[in-house]
């Protein structure tokens, strides 16, 4: 399939008309406003979701921190469908010779080559609990991996009394047949006995720390540990390769506090990436709308449960055991606020800056895999603020499960149909 994206009248030079519905079909996107700014999106401009919110009553905290401008890139690419193959994929990673290696969440890691020939299941993988949102997730592969050939994954562990959100290490033999050295560096506590939130991306930072998403189970006997610092679950940790806590963590002097702790305050953080700059982008899953990106720091509280811009699956307010009396709201000082988020949701996962010489038009953007919203969502971010968005290939009504660049500058897609595209000019 080919998507062509052409140009909006150079004559124009309002916001006003450059904003797409999300459903237009390429040849009626028109290019990003010229007018952009990094307050936000001017007032005259078109979002490109129109749904009613299904939160209202949360005020956005500043302009542009939800429904930016709708932006279009003059971009023609062909998307190339290299296998329908896999079963339920959940994140795919480009090797430095042009294959992928992919994870599928029953358990299973293998090497899909540049043609979509799908290789034998690799031998060496650890015993998952798949259920529900368990299973075999993220997986990265050591800055250093043309020389030692090490890969890093993270997966539902099955434990003794329930399971939790684990990392392993192993090295992958030269003909990508077997993982050998295998041995989990990270088990993020406490168990728990359930089959959600286990958030699980993972992104290696300049200086070759790891940053893990963890989620914060699910519960309303959980949740409130996203708060609490004696305990993993709702947090972004920071390891060095041998999962000891990496240095200069902020939390790793105070008493009773996990030392891995990077920042606090999560829900399902499922997408995770850093920008030219270095800095982490963690996108996360918000309840009934509240899908967060939020542009992480060490020692930050994101919020959650005391701050959100959703409401529980059942309609009320969001409601927790072991904190404070009150509901959730959406603001509340001492607690950072998102970038951006989306009501309705989108339901995030997997994302990527792409920094690339394919595709010059997308240099800089942050694009999000979305499995509700069965599409993939390209934001353009300026001076830490979002003030466009664009969405690619919603005709294909697949859940996009993971996105990755690879060293040829083309984007790799894993949807959960059990497809792996690949997005080229």
């Amino acid at each position: 399939m080919r998507e062509l994206l052409t140009v909006c009248a150079l004559a124009s030079v309002l916001v006003a008309g450059c904003g797409p519905q999300s459903d237009a079909p390429p040849e009626t996107a028109q290019a990003e406003s010229p007018t952009s700014a990094a307050d936000g999106p001017a007032a005259d401009c078109e979002p490109l979701e129109t749904l009613p919110r299904e939160a209202p009553q949360y005020e956005p905290a500043f302009a542009g921190q939800t429904r930016a401008c709708g932006v279009a890139s003059d971009v023609a690419f062909d998307v190339t469908v290299l296998t329908t193959a896999l079963e339920s994929p959940w994140a795919v990673e480009p090797l430095p010779d042009g294959a992928l290696l992919v994870t599928e969440k029953p358990g299973r890691m293998r090497i899909v080559s540049a043609s979509g020939e799908v290789g034998p299941q690799i031998g060496g993988v650890p015993a998952v609990d798949a259920d529900r949102q368990g299973g075999l997730l993220d997986v990265a592969l050591s800055p250093t991996f043309e020389a030692d050939r090490t890969v890093f994954w993270s997966f539902t562990e099955p434990r003794e009394g329930g399971n939790g959100t684990s990392v392993a290490r192993g090295v992958l033999a030269p003909d990508g047949t077997r993982l050998d050295e295998v041995r989990v560096i990270l088990r993020t506590q406490p168990t728990y006995d359930n089959s959600f939130h286990f958030g699980s991306r993972l992104a290696f930072a300049p200086d070759g720390t790891l940053f893990v998403t963890v989620g914060e189970r699910s519960d309303t006997t959980t949740r409130y540990q996203a708060q609490q610092l004696d305990s993993h679950l709702g947090k972004v940790l920071r390891i060095q390769p041998d999962g000891s806590p990496a240095p200069g963590n902020p939390f790793v002097d105070r008493e009773g506090a996990r030392p891995e702790i990077w920042s606090l305050g999560h829900r399902n953080p499922q997408a995770a990436a850093l920008d030219a700059e270095g800095r982490l982008w963690v996108i996360e899953h918000g309840p009934r709308g509240g899908d967060e990106v939020n542009l992480v720091e060490a020692g930050a509280n994101y919020g959650w449960p005391l701050i959100t811009y959703g409401i529980d699956y059942q309609g009320g307010p969001i409601t927790y055991e072991g904190g404070p009396a009150s509901g959730a709201e959406a603001q509340r000082d001492g607690l950072e606020q998102p970038v951006y988020f989306w009501d309705p949701v989108i339901a995030p996962s997997g994302a990527e800056f792409y920094d690339g010489d394919a595709f010059p038009a997308w240099r800089g953007s942050l694009f999000v895999g979305a499995l509700r919203g069965m599409r993939l969502v390209r934001l353009v971010i300026e001076g830490g603020r979002v003030v466009g968005e664009e969405h690619l290939l919603a005709d294909r009504s697949q859940r996009i499960r993971d996105v990755r660049e690879g060293p040829d500058g083309f984007l790799y897609v894993v949807t959960d149909m059990g497809e792996l595209w690949r997005i080229a000019p």
